[in-house]
């Protein structure tokens, strides 16, 4: 639940960006950042609003058969119950009319991960009187933010993917040249016995792709459709894990090797994502040691531009990465992406994510490298792994 203490953070920063206040809206869940930043616990069937006022005292908007969520909201602050559609569309304009208020919309879906709030909500606020803008850099700074425990969870999650990824290579690699070759789903099943033995667990399997498979970003291999891994084949291994029950912080990484020497085309698709990759680093690096502002859009330009220089462009299909948050492995915050959306908003000092770029030849193969990276107390970039893949593995 929403604490006087964060209130107060939370106003300093609704002052430092000249507005008014952040209206929350939440009905059935369409909204997390509302429900995690008021703590929402228990049955929420109807609508509800939130004013958190840049001064002054907040107002919950509740309907009169769903309190017990708001049991601990404190006793000096302003709760109105409500039980018909007249009470609660009475009660919005005396908080926002003549305001400047942050909603989670973003103006033409520019930024889909915070535009939660329905149109028709939308235009009933603004008949209240109000000026809506996005909260996108308010998610970003009380959405997205890791803190010190999730930072130190996240490293050593990171070291550990690491460690189960090579291991995985190696087992690939010894059986392909026997009568007994591992199968990918049988690998990717290791992988999640393996995160259970360092302490991790993930929602779902590995990616573990061969060749072929690799030119499917969003593969899953499959015992009803068996694929053995053979000399001559890439591999491509993509996991990502947690902590038990939520309580750390995602890793997110892809790894690459070949069974046997390379081909010239395994090489040439390698190097361009790998080089991808480390232009995206490099811009970050680059503007962030310098204490520039720098955009998640900004370094997926530039990852890129790479791509598209080695004659790939059109098969680079996704984003250049993915925030990454406590909340989930695709996180609330600035994502690395000015392809699949407008993302203009600020890479700040606690915020986490992927850096990913991929290429998918379709029926031919796919190669796809990717690390993740945090900004510091200080603002500075840094990578996970430790270690972080330079050339392909040879099993």
């Amino acid at each position: 639940m929403l604490t006087p203490a964060t209130l107060s953070t939370l106003q300093d920063a609704l002052t430092e960006a000249g507005l008014d206040g952040w209206l929350l809206y939440d009905f059935r869940g369409l909204n997390p950042v509302a429900g995690s930043l008021l703590g929402m616990q228990g049955m929420v069937t109807r609508r509800i609003f939130c004013w958190l006022p840049a001064k002054g005292t907040p107002v919950a908007i509740t309907h009169a058969i769903e309190q017990a969520p708001w049991v601990d909201w404190p006793r000096e602050w302003t709760k109105v119950v409500y039980s018909s559609w007249e009470v609660l569309e009475a009660a919005l304009p005396p908080l926002v009319k003549g305001k400047r208020i942050a909603m989670e919309y973003s103006a033409g879906d520019a930024v889909p991960v915070v535009d939660r709030v329905p149109a028709g909500v939308i235009e009933l606020v603004r008949a209240s009187g109000a000026e809506i803008v996005t909260s996108a850099e308010l998610v970003t700074r009380f959405f997205a933010v890791w803190s010190a425990a999730e930072i130190a969870s996240h490293r050593k999650n990171a070291e550990s993917l690491r460690t189960i990824a090579l291991e995985a290579f190696e087992r690939i690699g010894k059986a392909a040249r026997t009568a007994k070759p591992l199968h990918e789903h049988e690998v990717a099943e290791q992988i999640m016995a393996a995160f259970a033995q360092h302490g991790m667990e993930a929602d779902h399997g590995p990616i573990v792709a061969a060749t072929e498979n690799a030119a499917n970003p969003h593969y899953h291999p499959e015992a009803t459709s068996p694929r053995a891994f053979r000399e001559g084949d890439v591999v491509l291994i993509d996991l990502f894990a947690t902590a038990p029950g939520g309580k750390g912080m995602w890793a997110d990484q892809t790894w690459m090797a070949s069974i046997g020497a390379p081909s010239a085309r395994a090489l040439e698709v390698w190097g361009a994502v790998r080089d991808a990759r480390d232009a995206a680093i490099a811009l970050l690096q680059r503007k962030l040691g310098a204490g520039e502002p720098v955009g998640g859009g900004e370094a997926d330009d530039a990852a890129r531009a790479v791509i598209v220089a080695r004659g790939f462009g059109e098969v680079f299909t996704h984003r250049t990465g993915h925030s990454i948050d406590a909340r989930g492995l695709h996180g609330m915050g600035p994502n690395i992406d000015n392809l699949e959306t407008r993302e203009t908003r600020l890479l700040v000092p606690g915020v986490g994510f992927s850096i990913e770029p991929g290429v998918y030849l379709t029926g031919e193969i796919g190669m796809r490298t990717e690390v993740n990276g945090y900004l510091d107390g200080d603002g500075k970039l840094v990578i996970t792994p430790g270690e972080i893949q330079r050339e392909l593995f040879v099993v």
